[in-house]
């Protein structure tokens, strides 16, 4: 017997995946996979107080905007998951236990807790699958219009992890592929605005590349995943100004290849 798999989205919750300027004329296509702290209505609030539900476990505070920010600077495609990561984190695989955790820092979550297989199925065809289907979509599309593609995914991380503050600002993280991120960080080297440093808070052995791995290195596609410190994007001003320096790092990196 098949077990029906209940269908996690509602029509109000509308679909999972955010595109703009889908026609952007930049090679540079930007993924921002913990853009939203939205939770699909029928999983209510996972048994999470407001205040850890707008809190990095939730989302990357700033991510998106920043993401926006550069989009518009460069005429460049954005695509970003219009869920939480609590639901599914879409920079892991389904096997992954991060992809669906049961606690996340100092949080235990409730409504992920005892998962069944199919349930977890469930939350992996809603989310992760058309997700990604897009962005090899967004990829495939240029590619028939002659246009090549440069994938960088943005983040955002907590200043105090574990009760541990972090003094790095601005992390170039890469995976086997770190002609992008090599660029930026010499570019870094010569205008240290802020403290930059390679793969760092996070680096691959945290899995935390899987977005670089299915769509840059599986097509040979140059790629960097950029995390910023969220206290220094916690608002319009200094959103502005990240994305000013991470354009400069881009384009001179760009430039240089």
């Amino acid at each position: 017997m098949v077990l029906a798999r209940p269908n996690i989205l509602s029509e109000a919750d509308g679909d999972c995946v955010g595109i703009e300027r889908i026609r952007g004329g930049s090679p540079v296509l930007f993924v921002c996979e913990h853009a939203s702290s939205t939770l699909p209505e029928r999983f209510g609030d996972l048994g999470l107080s407001r205040e850890a539900l707008s809190s990095h476990i939730a989302w990357d505070p700033g991510a998106l905007a920043v993401a926006r920010i550069l989009s518009d600077a460069l005429d460049a495609t954005l695509i970003y998951q219009r869920f939480s990561r609590l639901i599914y984190d879409c920079n892991r695989p389904p096997s992954s236990p991060g992809a669906m955790p049961e606690t996340s820092e100092i949080y235990a979550i409730p409504g992920n807790k005892d998962l069944t297989a199919e349930e977890r199925l469930a939350r992996t065809e809603a989310l992760y699958v058309p997700f990604h289907d897009a962005v090899r979509g967004l990829i495939r599309d240029r590619r028939a219009r002659g246009q090549d593609s440069i994938i960088v995914t943005m983040h955002s991380f907590t200043p105090v992890y574990h009760g541990r503050e972090r003094a790095v600002e601005l992390g170039i993280l890469h995976d086997k592929d770190s002609r992008l991120a090599d660029g930026m960080l010499k570019a870094a080297a010569e205008a240290p605005l802020f403290r930059t440093e390679r793969n760092e808070p996070y680096g691959p052995e945290d899995g935390v590349t899987h977005t670089l791995i299915l769509h840059g290195l599986s097509n040979g596609i140059r790629n960097v995943m950029i995390e910023v410190r969220n206290d220094l994007i916690a608002n319009d001003a200094g959103q502005r100004v990240m994305a000013d320096y991470l354009k400069g790092l881009l384009q001179q990196s760009l430039d240089a290849q």
